[in-house]
């Protein structure tokens, strides 16, 4: 079958289509001003996304004015869903949301303990499965974001010491095989970090540190995520912290540096005993001094080499970086000529992670979505079938 090229009228509804998906509801008066493109064109593209399953009205706009009022178009539930999940060490949590981004349901739950990967998949897929059980629509993509270097969006590297039997792709293959669904892996960094920029528009260069049950890393220039060729990339735990022999995931993990405090003679069972109990102050005063160190080395790295205008703190310990804050500044404004806008962000345990993976799960729906559009007319003619249609 010869292919045919997209025409002038699939590139138009393909550019509708991408406004309507992030901005709805909206007029079609802002259609025509988002699209740049006709009253005619608008309406044609419109009729077409709404005969395909993807345009709906809804409502009217209520401004007073003459003329007739404007209706609402937004975006039906049937079009379909996505999912995003933070699966860590200690919690994990799934978020379903439509692909206008509204919530469909969530769930966060303590991370059962699997010491084989079959099982784990297993539990991760049914806890999707609950969790999408009142969703419409098909289910158009899974994004599980874990505290691990990802390689291709399936192969896992150096996870948290919790989670070194997913190391590979292993679980990723198990998870593909039972969701009838796309699915993705991802660092929780990327993910934390796309949750940032979804929060502050104005933000274009950034880099984030997941300070949790291991050291995580992300950037992104222009408010793209940079992903390396390698798993070499982001993996800025291996480099020294400043500190005797300390790499930077000794000293700004939570084993890593419970085991650090543990060595000044702290009693510390957990890591949150730093800043939860009073503790001997000299023994504390070490650690306190050794994790600034680390924080202000991770600053420094990623200020020379990536010049971020902001950098964040985000985790377990995100308490402890936030009262080693003031000196951090105090010493990269020593050694810096400019010091990046440093940082932490508050996040809800086990949602924060995996409300950033739904944002990466809806980019790729969307994107896919108009691909699909546009090469659907190599497809040949179209099959009579329930919308929506692609």
């Amino acid at each position: 079958m010869s292919s045919i090229n997209p025409t002038p009228r699939d590139y138009n509804k393909a550019r509708v289509l991408d406004v309507v998906l992030c901005r709805a509801p909206l007029t079609r008066n802002k259609l025509i001003e988002l699209t740049g493109l006709s009253k005619a064109t608008v309406s044609r593209a419109v009729e077409d996304l709404r005969s395909d399953g993807f345009v709906v009205d809804r409502g009217v706009d209520e401004v007073a004015g003459r003329g007739r009022r404007s209706t609402y178009l937004d975006v039906p539930e049937t079009a379909g869903h996505v999912v995003g999940v933070g699966f860590g060490a200690l919690t994990s949590g799934v978020l379903v949301t439509d692909l206008r981004g509204r919530e469909v349901g969530h769930v966060v739950v303590p991370t059962a303990e699997h010491h084989d990967v079959p099982a784990a998949g297993r539990w991760l897929a049914d806890l999707i499965a609950q969790t999408s059980a009142s969703a419409r629509g098909p289910l158009r993509q899974i994004v599980v974001a874990l505290p691990a270097h990802v390689r291709d969006g399936a192969e896992v590297f150096r996870p948290a010491d919790p989670m070194k039997i997913f190391t590979g792709r292993e679980l990723y293959g198990i998870v593909e095989e039972l969701v009838d669904a796309p699915v993705t892996f991802d660092s929780d960094a990327n993910a934390s970090l796309l949750q940032v920029l979804t929060d502050d528009a104005s933000i274009q260069n950034a880099a984030l540190f997941s300070v949790s049950s291991t050291l995580n890393f992300a950037t992104c220039t222009d408010r793209e995520l940079a992903r390396g060729r390698t798993p070499a990339f982001g993996d800025i735990g291996a480099l020294s912290s400043g500190v005797d022999d300390r790499t930077l995931n000794g000293l700004l993990s939570t084993a890593g540096l419970a085991a650090f405090a543990r060595e000044q003679g702290l009693d510390t069972e957990r890591v949150e005993d730093l800043w939860l109990t009073s503790q001997d102050h000299r023994a504390r005063a070490e650690t306190l001094k050794a994790f600034t160190t680390a924080v202000t080395t991770a600053v420094s790295t990623v200020a020379v080499t990536l010049d971020p205008e902001a950098v964040y703190f985000v985790g377990r310990l995100r308490p402890l970086v936030d009262e080693v804050l003031p000196e951090v500044r105090k010493r990269l404004e020593r050694s810096l000529p400019t010091v990046p806008r440093t940082t932490t962000v508050s996040q809800v345990l086990g949602l924060s992670v995996a409300r950033g993976a739904v944002h990466a799960s809806l980019a790729m729906t969307h994107n896919r979505l108009r691909d699909t559009l546009l090469k659907g007319r190599a497809q040949g003619p179209k099959k009579e079938q329930a919308a929506p249609a692609f």
